[in-house]
């Protein structure tokens, strides 16, 4: 469609190459990295830790599998098909526990659940101070509290693909003698088999890429090691060795994820089912809602008490380092959402614009930076700037006469916003996707022919009709950008903590109390985006597949 596009067709290539090349210097460092190898951390390495390591790593990631994939699936089940007390409410409540991150779940958990804790407390005035709960400091305690954290990836893409199936063909189970359990087995849950792949192949990616909660359990990952690398044995080198290990296995997880999926498609019907097909009554239909309400207090409801219990009574004050916090927070925040956000913008673009196909798989590859865990962009990149500041910023300053050359790249803000535009590139090309698929090709093409010149279409056709998806796209990378927690620990200027990292501190001294106002800060921000999801899902299928 040459008449709608915006400038010319080679500039679009050139934005589209521009991105996947992005994607690409990471992971090109990290391979470049093992050109050399410190011997004497290796040996240390790999004879105390690195089985460990493995083990570790290996049993998280399918521990979480499991469990995001029972819990999921059968609250997706559950609120989809069935109807009982509460349903409609538990359709988009279970969805909160997106709002909270991972590592404000995990330390207070432990703070409820630890030896010390109210919960123990209270049942050994009860029964004894011989009674013991099994300790929340173990393996199970982490996967326990990720696949709280994580079940919403599989349950949000298994509800949808549930309420895609239309009412004939678990109908027809039914008149063939299969009871509801038979023809979930048999017929639904197939059918939902790619949608339910893909939720539990985006848990284990942030599995693999979390570094908060493992951080708070002192669970030795991969995540962990390179933190302990980089500030331990000062080998950033090493660390990028280790980082690109850690990518193998995300890797791994992304190309079984395809391999699983395949051709399928997400399940869908002309007819698509309205309303719920099984009636639970009585004791079935209480234990249904006695199943979601214990799922959701555990996950949501009983951290968020705790937090503001904690709050009242560790007397936190809203001095001037919290205000700073704050500020350094949503600076950063707004920048990378406002860069990100644009960039996305230029690259979906392109692939509208000039659908070739090396266009589209540049900007497909532009957007697996979703999949680096931030650890890994962090050594990545600070590798690739600790190498241009030394070979050719410094002796370039020294040429200049500068009187102390000194690292201009490395530990700037600029290598922290890169990390961010890489990683969550993805996050906001998914709303605009979903709003440029709405632009039909005829309006481009009227304002055209009306003498409209390209720049012209964009600012009076293309941005008026992408503002949602813009606003949906910035306000899902602002949340996301105040959350992360591994980038922003590694590659943070001096100076600018940001509440993630202040949560990091304190927990890392078992604070728990003073950490409690950063982190309901941050649940009552990440609930902002909950919402977009919500609002979204609660969609007619019908009417989200038109689009």
């Amino acid at each position: 469609m040459p008449s709608s596009s915006v400038v010319s067709k080679p500039q679009w290539r050139v934005v589209a190459y521009a991105g996947a090349v992005l994607v690409l210097l990471p992971l090109l460092v990290l391979a470049l990295s093992w050109n050399s190898l410190d011997g004497t951390i290796w040996n240390h390495l790999l004879e105390t830790q690195m089985a460990r390591l493995l083990g570790n790593t290996l049993v998280l990631a399918v521990g979480v599998i499991v469990g995001v994939v029972l819990l999921g699936v059968s609250l997706a089940w559950l609120t989809s098909l069935c109807n009982f007390p509460g349903r409609r409410w538990l359709d988009w409540a279970l969805m909160l526990p997106f709002a909270v991150p991972a590592y404000v779940l995990a330390f207070v958990m432990i703070g409820i659940l630890d030896f010390a804790g109210p919960l123990q407390t209270t049942l050994r005035g009860w029964l004894g101070n011989d009674f013991r709960m099994v300790s929340i400091r173990s393996t199970g305690g982490v996967i326990f509290v990720l696949v709280l954290v994580f079940y919403p990836y599989v349950y949000m893409l298994a509800r949808g693909a549930f309420l895609a199936q239309g009412r004939g063909l678990m109908e027809a189970a039914r008149i063939l003698g299969h009871s509801p359990w038979q023809a979930f087995w048999r017929v639904a849950l197939p059918m939902a088999r790619p949608a339910i792949g893909a939720g539990a192949a985006l848990a284990v990616m942030e599995t693999l890429a979390d570094f908060g909660a493992v951080s708070v359990f002192n669970y030795d990952t991969f995540t962990t090691a390179i933190y302990k690398t980089w500030y331990g044995f000062y080998s950033l080198q090493t660390a990028t060795q280790l980082a690109s290990l850690l990518l193998l296995f995300v890797l791994l997880a992304l190309y079984a994820e395809r391999r699983a999926q395949g051709s399928k498609r997400f399940p869908g019907s002309d007819k698509p089912r309205q309303g719920p097909l099984f009636q639970l009554r009585g004791v079935r239909a209480w234990l249904a809602t006695g199943y979601c309400l214990l799922i959701l207090a555990v996950a949501f409801v009983i951290p968020l008490v705790q937090l503001f219990y904690w709050l009242f009574t560790s007397g936190s004050d809203f001095d001037e380092r919290y205000w700073s916090l704050i500020r350094n927070t949503l600076t950063l925040g707004g920048i990378a959402a406002v860069t990100t956000v644009v960039v996305a913008m230029l690259l979906v673009l392109a692939r509208r614009l000039q659908p070739m196909r090396r266009v589209r798989s540049a900007v497909a590859l532009a957007n697996l930076g979703y999949a680096l865990p931030g650890s890994v962009l962090a050594v990545g990149i600070m590798f690739a700037f600790s190498v241009a500041d030394n070979q050719l910023v410094v002796p370039l300053q020294a040429w200049l006469g500068v009187d102390s050359p000194a690292p201009l790249l490395l530990g700037s803000l600029f290598a922290l916003l890169l990390a961010y535009l890489i990683r969550f590139m993805a996050v906001a090309s998914g709303p605009l996707d979903t709003a440029l698929a709405r632009i039909r090709p005829a309006l481009p093409e009227a304002a055209h022919s009306l003498g409209h010149t390209g720049a012209s279409v964009f600012w009076r056709v293309y941005l008026p009709l992408l503002m949602p998806g813009l606003l949906s796209a910035g306000l899902l990378v602002f949340v996301d950008v105040l959350k992360e927690m591994p980038a922003t620990l590694l590659m943070r200027p001096f100076g600018w903590d940001t509440l993630a990292v202040r949560i990091h501190s304190l927990t890392a001294e078992g604070n728990w109390p003073e950490a409690a106002l950063p982190a309901i800060t941050l649940v009552a921000t990440g609930l902002l985006p909950v919402i977009v999801l919500i609002r979204r899902s609660a969609q007619p299928v019908s009417r989200r597949r038109t689009h």
